[in-house]
């Protein structure tokens, strides 16, 4: 394989990992799942700062977690440093949510890795974790 078809395999892979989470019997998409993880990573992260960790639209991610606070999952407090902003953070109803998930990413993850060693797999998560320092890391400043 030629290394510059590294970002499609990489795009693809992530579409057919996407693909297969949605054949879980979990009540929300990838994305909802995926904010609800990063609040549990970070509680009292503001909407902004969470809106561009996933990448999309803060107006998107507001109807996001306004499902996801409907469902009960998540809440929103008032951020006592900034009356303006509010801080997102998991209720207890979040924890077996996030369970399901986890089982659901465990799946999709031993799916993706069939058939690879541990060595295998230790490789290829120590060269992408590189990848990524090297790409999140800002060279010109």
């Amino acid at each position: 394989m030629k290394a510059q078809n590294i970002s499609f395999l990489l795009t693809d892979i992530k579409r057919l990992m996407r693909r297969e989470f949605l054949k879980s019997d979990l009540t929300m998409t990838p994305m909802q799942a995926r904010a609800l993880v990063c609040v549990s990573r970070g509680e009292g992260i503001r909407q902004v700062a969470l809106a561009e960790m996933l990448e999309i639209q803060p107006i998107t991610l507001a109807r996001l977690i306004d499902q996801l606070a409907a469902d009960g999952l998540v809440e929103r407090r008032a951020d006592p440093q900034d009356r303006r902003a509010y801080g997102l953070y998991l209720t207890e109803e979040a924890g077996p949510c996030l369970k399901e998930i986890d089982t659901e990413i465990e799946r999709v993850r031993e799916k993706a890795f069939q058939g690879l060693t541990e060595a295998q797999i230790k490789a290829a998560v120590d060269a992408l974790t590189i990848m990524h320092t090297n790409l999140s890391t800002d060279s010109s400043i």
